[in-house]
């Protein structure tokens, strides 16, 4: 599979398959970076159909682990709308596939942008219930996060004031996009109603996988990936 690293702005990115004016715009999530095997299946499915595929690294992830800038809303957003308007000027026909917290970011930045269809694999669709339940777990009131800014969790994620108020304040109300989801029944970051509900009111199409988790990785989850792709890529 050919790559070609390259630079949009300060992000790094890479470019996979052959030249193209088709795109796919592949957005990791959490812990993840531009090159891990979601994107690296998406891409071997893309060239056979004839597509490149435009990966690049989130802050804080990749080769950005240690950027200075943080990965939350405020900064992501506004960088995968800068990654997209380089795609405009070079690709004529753009999808998109957005992982877990790629898929929350991608929700807020592309949601009027001329995408003509996208793939979510385990999406964050409503981040505010995700932060609410976080602090129920830990016993983490709407006050003390107020008052502290933020609170370290046992789990390794950080509760932070600004980012649960900028989730409040920019909810997910808009959505176009011909979509396809694929979830895991086992996913603990987005409950089965949460995203049910969210393909019921923007009439995507659901995949449920059984005994599948919020992270896909396993051969057999792969291959899931895998099949899903090729099945959903010209309906």
């Amino acid at each position: 599979m050919k790559q070609q690293s390259i630079q949009i702005e300060h992000i790094p990115a890479l470019l996979w398959g052959e030249s193209s004016d088709r795109v796919v715009l592949a957005v990791h999530g959490s812990g993840s970076h531009k090159a891990d095997v979601p994107v690296s299946t998406l891409a071997e499915i893309a060239a056979a159909h004839g597509w490149q595929v435009l990966s690049f690294d989130l802050p804080e992830h990749g080769d950005r682990r240690a950027d200075s800038a943080q990965c939350i809303p405020q900064v992501c957003v506004p960088e995968i709308q800068t990654v997209f308007r380089a795609l405009t000027g070079r690709w004529e026909h753009i999808r998109l596939f957005a992982n877990s917290l790629g898929a929350y970011f991608s929700l807020l930045a592309l949601a009027e942008q001329p995408v003509g269809r996208a793939w979510f694999l385990s999406p964050v669709v409503d981040m505010r219930r995700l932060i609410q339940n976080m602090m129920r777990w830990f016993g983490v009131s709407e006050e003390r996060l107020h008052a502290e800014g933020q609170i370290e969790t046992p789990i390794g994620q950080t509760l932070r004031w600004d980012y649960y108020r900028y989730v409040c304040v920019h909810p997910i109300d808009r959505w176009d996009i011909p979509t396809d989801i694929l979830y895991g029944e086992g996913d603990e970051m987005c409950e089965r109603d949460t995203v049910e509900a969210f393909a019921g009111r923007f009439g995507a199409g659901l995949t449920i996988v059984p005994g599948s988790e919020h992270y896909f990785h396993t051969p057999e989850q792969i291959a899931a990936l895998r099949g899903w792709l090729e099945r959903a890529w010209d309906t």
